[in-house]
């Protein structure tokens, strides 16, 4: 792994660390996430190849990228306060963010480091074709992950909105939209 490598997996798993503290849902919450994988799709997605079984690894990999990020959604905070929208992010958000992103960089450190053989005898053995099929695959599920946690939240952001917004004071203990954890 090279130094951009490790900087833009740190930062992609750092994005929810960023949101472990109530902040406010704005443009900068969407365009972060967005252009760091809008990064590195264009520094290492250069082809989906199609032979053999490739489209199954990723659309595999792309359905895990899906489930992950419509989860990681639904398990962050969104609350209006004062005409404003907030978020925070859940400890199952947290892991599911982390999970996600730290299967791409784990899997990248592992085939670096003597996974090689392994994944070239499944890839033999599963008619996966290229080492560019499992690059596509991670790249796609990452950014899958990341769109579809967005769409998530942008979604929910706009039922916040249109809920009647509660005085300032005691507040219910759980609103529907609050699944933290």
């Amino acid at each position: 792994m090279t130094t951009t490598d490790w900087i833009t997996d740190i930062a992609l798993v750092l994005v929810v660390f960023r949101q472990l503290r109530e902040g406010r849902l704005d443009l900068r919450s969407y365009l972060v996430p967005l252009g760091i994988v809008a990064f590195v799709a264009s520094q290492y997605l250069h082809t989906v190849p199609s032979a053999g079984n490739d489209l199954v690894l990723i659309g595999a990999l792309v359905a895990a990228g899906a489930a992950l990020g419509v989860a990681g959604g639904v398990y962050t905070r969104i609350r209006g306060a004062d005409g404003h929208l907030f978020i925070k992010a859940g400890a199952v958000s947290a892991v599911l963010w982390v999970l996600g992103m730290g299967a791409r960089m784990g899997f990248q450190v592992w085939v670096d480091h003597g996974g090689a053989d392994d994944v070239g005898r499944f890839s033999a053995t599963h008619d996966i074709t290229t080492g560019e099929a499992w690059v596509a695959a991670f790249v796609l599920m990452a950014l899958t992950e990341v769109v579809t946690r967005l769409a998530t939240i942008f979604i929910r952001s706009r039922l916040v909105i249109r809920e009647p917004q509660l005085p300032a004071g005691p507040q219910p203990a759980a609103t529907a939209l609050d699944r933290t954890v």
